[in-house]
């Protein structure tokens, strides 16, 4: 199995999850349902989430097709930028979700971000459905007759595009890289150092800090994480060979949803809700511990890119 094999399993999760989120949404608008809404929200949460590994294995995929005589470059780069352009609106609707399900568990009703979530996701189903469009038009030609000719203009000029246009930032500037990796690494510290608190409270340390406190960290932790996922992925669309075949890459970016898991559970769980007085239950003790042990694996993985996988 090869990172085409991978995109083929989850294209469709993405288009097929927002429209369910959107759909969710909206009739929770309509019945004035809170809780139907709280679970659009969450869905729209863990679409954002598995959407990364799904743009991440399409450029995989991308680099394999690139290879044969009948597929168009043109076809290629455009449908990864219009790929590139839905990611990157459903990640800031997949934020703004979070954010309003973080201030309805602390007792705000959260309309700003719930509307700001709701208006993004829509945007993105269209853009993701123009994507999905024209991915079936690569390999496709019977889906594509009564369009347009490929610009042949473009077809060796990747600078016409967003993606290539952010390889030659990345690689050609001075100050990009060494920019990126520092907010990389300032994200990578608040993101974890936050969970790092937070989950250690579950497991019985700072008994005496209350559990509401605590919590209050989580949107420090979820910026430092948004940092992250920004500048990884310029560093990915920058470099997308340094990355693709690379298996320390691909167990972080394992952990990194595992990690994305762990923010929307401590955000909607109601344990630590229910009483003042609070003893986490195993449940929550062994998540603590799996989002805990998938920090030390990022950090490792992250490390080893540089040693492990024939990368840089």
């Amino acid at each position: 199995m090869n990172t085409a094999h991978l995109h083929l399993l989850l294209n469709h999760a993405p288009t097929v999850g927002t429209v369910a989120a959107v759909g969710l949404l909206l009739l929770a608008f309509v019945r004035r349902n809170e809780s139907l809404k709280h679970v659009a929200l969450e869905v729209l949460v863990v679409i954002a989430i598995v959407s990364v590994p799904v743009y991440i294995t399409g450029v995989g995929a991308a680099r394999a097709l690139r290879e044969q005589p009948d597929v168009s470059n043109y076809a290629v780069r455009l449908h990864q930028d219009v790929a590139l352009w839905g990611l990157t609106l459903i990640e800031f609707a997949g934020f703004a979700a979070w954010v309003a399900l973080w201030k309805i568990r602390r007792g705000d009703a959260g309309r700003a971000f719930l509307a700001a979530a709701t208006v993004l996701s829509i945007l993105a189903l269209a853009v993701m459905g123009r994507a999905a469009n024209l991915g079936g038009e690569i390999r496709h030609p019977e889906i594509r007759a009564g369009s347009a000719a490929t610009p042949q203009v473009a077809e060796d000029d990747p600078q016409q595009f967003i993606a290539g246009q952010i390889t030659q930032l990345m690689v050609t500037s001075r100050w990009a890289m060494p920019a990126g990796e520092t907010l990389h690494f300032l994200g990578m510290s608040l993101s974890f150092g936050v969970l790092l608190a937070v989950n250690l409270r579950i497991l019985g340390v700072m008994r005496q800090v209350p559990w509401r406190q605590v919590h209050r960290l989580l949107p420090w932790g979820m910026l430092g994480f948004g940092v992250n996922l920004i500048t990884g992925m310029l560093f990915f669309v920058g470099q997308p060979a340094q990355y693709v075949e690379s298996p320390p890459f691909v167990w972080k970016i394992v952990f990194l949803m595992i990690s994305g898991g762990n923010f929307l559970y401590l955000t909607v769980f109601s344990g630590a809700w229910a009483r003042e007085s609070w003893d986490a239950g195993l449940a929550d003790k062994a998540m603590a511990v799996v989002s805990l042990a998938s920090w030390v694996a990022i950090l490792y993985a992250g490390r080893m890119l540089p040693f492990l996988g024939n990368a840089f």
